[in-house]
């Protein structure tokens, strides 16, 4: 199949050949058709496999191709579409992509997103564009200054609509859908279809079709699955012989907290690794650059934390590796999404301590198959990783030490005759630091 299957103007085709699309994708050859009908549309597809595109052209096609209303002789136009993303990584690539298969097309865009001024977002919005992209807590800034007006709005689409759920967005959501014309087409797209989801297809979508090409949570069959056992504090010296094996080769590393990745990039810096982070309390200004060095090859390693997750789209990044696991099994999926695209081959590793066993188990369950474990010379852990004992709590490692016998007892307080629950007195009930300042 071909691109000039689906009904696209040869305005949209002409851009696809140029960046040298000539094939679509499952998800882009179920969801295209479908869009340019009209129709509402629940698409679900797992990640890297061209869900940007599969809304863009049917979007771009509707509203400005061959449409001379569009023309920008009118810098007082309103909105037409809105995209909305879970984070500003994503906006802004979802915006470049969207510019790119409009290159013959006649139409303004913008984006906003946190981090940045609202000043030149603000004159954006007064010159006037007919396609915003935006994530939803900066929209509703804009939304409360009355600096956008979004009555004009014909289509809506919803990019990740999972994350944004995971994110906490969901009254921010359900806000901002509930100010739009009631009269639009309706595109969610997610790599899962959470009950919430379902919920929100139902209350703001008209008769949705429903398209899925993949199974809920589940991952390309074009990446390889690989866990390294290790003791956790041998974690960043077994990270760094990895990485040292091919300093060239570009590696996205996961993080479970942003302190976690600072120091992680500090130390592989100073080793010698081009590396940057990349997580919530860096800059917008900081996470652009880091990205776009990233892209470019300045940088070789970026190490992230799950809010990047989904906003990262590199094509033919080789290898994700979760220094840590994630707490939530899904998240995994999220994560290594970021290889393996478009049909090639991709590798996720993850360094697995002890403490993780529980996390790793979590997430055999939800992929339903066995991930390899293999010992790399010199970083073996003192005892092999137990999968079938529950093991610690994830998330909070037992601590060293010598096992206390549980026959001893401990020495009482030297006070404890004085103290209200020494033997052969009734403990008092509690009382909060109110009662006890009244007492």
């Amino acid at each position: 199949m071909s691109f000039d299957t689906l009904g696209l103007a040869p305005a949209l085709l002409r851009a696809l050949a140029e960046q040298g699309y000539t094939a679509p994708t499952s998800i882009q050859s179920a969801a295209i058709p479908v869009a340019l009908s009209g129709r509402d549309l629940l698409a679900g597809a797992q990640t890297g496999t061209g869900k940007t595109a599969a809304f863009a052209l049917p979007l771009l096609q509707r509203l400005f191709v061959g449409n001379t209303s569009s023309a920008p002789a009118n810098n007082k136009r309103k909105p037409r579409a809105l995209i909305l993303t879970p984070t500003r990584e994503l906006a802004a690539q979802v915006h470049d992509s969207l510019r790119g298969y409009a290159k013959h097309v006649r139409m303004a865009s913008t984006t906003i997103f946190g981090g940045m001024s609202m000043g030149p977002q603000i004159d954006a919005l007064r010159r006037g564009v007919d396609v915003l992209v935006a994530t939803p807590g900066r929209l509703i800034d804009h939304m409360e200054r009355r600096t956008v007006d979004l009555s004009g709005i014909e289509i809506l689409v919803l990019d990740e609509a999972d994350r944004m759920l995971d994110m906490g967005f969901l009254p921010s959501i359900k806000r901002i859908l509930g100010t739009l014309p009631k009269q639009r087409q309706t595109l969610l797209f997610s790599a899962t279809f959470a009950d919430e989801i379902k919920k929100i297809a139902a209350q703001f979508m008209r008769d949705p079709a429903e398209v899925q090409v993949a199974a809920r949570n589940s991952v390309v069959a074009t990446i390889t699955h690989r866990v390294h056992p290790v003791e956790s504090a041998r974690k960043r010296e077994l990270l760094l012989h990895l990485l040292s094996q091919d300093s060239r080769r570009q590696t996205l590393v996961f993080s479970r907290t942003k302190h976690g990745a600072n120091k992680l990039a500090d130390f592989l810096e100073k080793y010698g690794l081009k590396t940057a982070a990349i997580h919530g309390n860096k800059s917008q200004g900081a996470r652009t650059k880091a990205l776009k060095e990233f892209k470019n090859g300045k940088v070789t390693v970026l190490v992230a934390t799950d809010i990047a997750a989904r906003g990262i789209d590199i094509d033919q990044l080789p290898i994700v590796v979760n220094y840590d696991l994630p707490m939530v099994a899904e998240d995994y999926v999220h994560r290594i999404g970021r290889t393996g695209r478009a049909g090639a081959e991709g590798l996720a590793v993850s360094l697995v301590a002890h403490e993780e066993v529980r996390l790793l188990r979590d997430i055999r369950r939800l992929l339903k198959q066995d991930i390899a474990i293999e010992n790399v010379a010199g970083f073996e852990p003192s005892r092999p990783l137990n999968l079938e004992s529950p093991g610690p709590a994830p998330g909070r490692p037992s601590r060293p030490g010598k096992p206390r016998n549980p026959n001893h007892s401990r020495r009482p307080h030297a006070n404890a005759a004085k103290k209200p629950h020494a033997a052969g007195n009734k403990p008092r009930p509690w009382r909060n630091n109110r009662d006890q300042r009244k007492a």
